[in-house]
């Protein structure tokens, strides 16, 4: 069993975290994940109210007795977001670990500390890592350049944004951006990192409330088949290549704003893909790692797939290297 500070702070078995993703993080996946002995995490705004975020908690609850957690991004929107009212439900239901993620969260940190929530920072550069293990949150998620979402606007890949994350701070952190397999868990904690966070991975998993054919199309695709969107508005993106994103990459790269793109990337269209598996349907996310996805197993067959394969890679391989130098 690989134990880290992460898993020792959120009382976990192991070091792998599935990410919040919005319209993927729901309660059978979440339930699945904390069942294998990872972190599986609610996306608050993929439910349309607090109060149906209320409902998915208590349904994820009579799946799972294990630790849950609930994502909250706070970013621009086109409608305003009741982000407060959101954070009361997850509190309230007694939800202990918040992976919050775009603005600080420092103003809610008062209420978390008093209702002994843990809180990982979703961060993509190292000072803002810094700030948030200033304002108090136990940990933070590292996302590399590789990531789906938003990389930032830095361009820093994980094999160098870990350990400098790693050089500089004192809170546990997980590694985000590009992981899929026990290769990568290894890599990670070589690198400094005390567990890995995936979204796309376990977005081809049997538990994903995705469309098959969304799932195949990330089994399929290559690490080629992305695309960087909202690059002129620093706002980037990383989605899956298509028809839809590609048109909205050359507006934009043509000098277009936002408003000349809004109906392409609208998020009832990405939403449209993953009910219905039309991957042409809308912009929807994904990252580089779906070119190391090459199946659709259940979530806990992957968690223990992965551990498994570090395990081995840690005390097998690695280990018969340094053998293998000092006998020379």
């Amino acid at each position: 069993m690989l134990r880290t500070r992460f898993t020792e702070l959120l009382g976990i078995d192991h070091p792998v975290v599935q990410g919040g993703m919005q319209w993927v993080g729901r309660a059978p996946l979440a339930a699945a994940v904390s069942n294998a002995g990872g972190l599986g995490i609610l996306t608050a705004l993929t439910q349309p109210t607090p109060e149906d975020l209320r409902t998915e908690i208590r349904k994820t609850r009579e799946l799972t007795s294990k630790p849950i957690g609930v994502n909250l991004t706070i970013l621009p929107t086109i409608s305003p977001v009741p982000y407060d009212e959101y954070v009361k439900v997850a509190v309230e239901e007694g939800i202990t670990v918040i992976e919050t993620a775009g603005a600080n969260p420092e103003p809610y940190m008062p209420l978390f500390k008093e209702h002994g929530v843990k809180v990982v920072h979703k961060c993509t550069a190292v000072r803002h890592a810094l700030k948030a293990e200033k304002v108090g949150v136990d940990a933070v998620s590292i996302d590399g350049f590789e990531c789906a979402g938003h990389p930032g606007e830095d361009d820093i890949p994980g094999l160098v944004l870990i350990p400098a994350a790693a050089d500089k701070l004192s809170i546990p952190f997980i590694a985000s951006g590009g992981f899929g397999d026990g290769r990568g868990l290894a890599a990670a904690l070589a690198l400094g990192a005390d567990g890995i966070n995936m979204g796309s991975r376990f977005m081809a998993t049997q538990e994903a409330p995705i469309h098959d054919k969304v799932k195949q199309a990330i089994v399929d695709g290559t690490e080629l088949d992305t695309i960087l969107n909202f690059r002129p508005l620093r706002n980037t993106v990383r989605v899956r290549k298509n028809g839809v994103s590609s048109e909205a990459v050359d507006i934009l790269d043509k000098g277009g704003k936002f408003e000349d793109v809004q109906h392409l990337v609208a998020g009832a269209r990405g939403r449209t893909v993953f009910e219905d598996g039309d991957i042409e349907a809308g912009q929807w996310t994904v990252g580089m790692v779906q070119g190391i996805i090459n199946d659709v197993p259940s979530a806990a067959d992957l968690v223990n797939r992965i551990v498994a394969d570090a395990e081995e890679i840690i005390t097998g391989r690695l280990a018969g290297l340094v053998q293998q130098s000092v006998n020379a």
